[in-house]
């Protein structure tokens, strides 16, 4: 088997697997606020330098590992960690076979390689990570694996955003019902200064599926008057959008 195995390497373009020292980034979070993040850090010797040096540390069936979950290739990457590809195995950029296989939506991919011991919360050069990328895209069947697999609550992406504010932004409300249970601070403020509250209503489009998250929020305890650095409450910046809906949900609850 390992032979076999080892013998896909230059289908599998052996050390150029997902992007080069120059590459794009892979994870980058789906949609977000404040400045995006592009490029690796440097360090010392160069991010070129340290790029090679991270390129030239990972194996040989490792990069494999990584080049089979990119491309959603089961069997493959069951083949290869069984015949001794790390489960933990990651790129230059830090970007994980697991993180890679959540990227690109490959659930059960993602899913042999969490039962094979790969870590749902290692973050990459940008602070994405598994578990916080599973959210804001929605893979529900993923966070819920995730945590049962020890997801961190309390982790945060490179915007301060717990994976509860992350799926609030996108509307993924059944991600939010099992954060909620799961017990992600629900009141917590990301680095912009918004709540998972105000980030469902402004970023969010007002349809059914926030209005959802919104009562979610609310029946879980968010603060309805925790205001953003402008003082601004959640109810104004509903009123501002015509979100009447909305608007009731907060009133209901003493929001002005």
């Amino acid at each position: 088997m390992l032979a076999e195995v080892l013998g896909l390497t230059g289908l599998l373009m052996g050390g150029a697997l997902l992007a080069g020292p120059g590459g794009s980034t892979l994870a980058a979070r789906p949609a977000g606020n404040g400045p995006a993040q592009s490029s690796p850090r440097s360090h010392g010797q160069g991010a070129a330098g340290s790029a090679a040096a991270a390129h030239d540390s990972v194996g040989g069936l490792d990069r494999n590992l990584l080049a089979a979950a990119t491309l959603g290739d089961l069997e493959l990457v069951k083949r290869l960690l069984a015949s001794g590809a790390s489960a933990q195995a990651a790129d230059e950029r830090g970007r994980s076979a697991l993180l890679v296989a959540v990227y690109s939506r490959h659930t059960e991919v993602a899913k042999a390689l969490v039962a094979a011991g790969a870590d749902v919360n290692r973050k990459d050069m940008e602070s994405n990570s598994p578990f916080l990328l599973a959210a804001a895209t929605g893979q529900l069947e993923l966070v819920q694996q995730a945590l049962a697999h020890g997801a961190d609550l309390n982790s945060t992406d490179s915007y301060d955003n717990t994976a509860l504010i992350a799926a609030c932004e996108h509307g993924n409300t059944e991600v939010v019902k099992v954060l909620l249970k799961a017990g992600v601070a629900v009141d917590h403020i990301n680095r912009q200064g918004w709540t998972a509250l105000l980030e469902t209503i402004v970023m969010g489009d007002g349809s059914a599926r926030y209005e959802d998250t919104v009562q979610l929020l609310l029946d879980a305890g968010a603060d309805a008057n925790l205001a953003d650095r402008d003082g601004t409450t959640p109810t104004r910046h509903a009123r501002e959008r015509s979100y009447k809906t909305m608007v009731k949900m907060l009133v209901r609850v003493r929001g002005h």
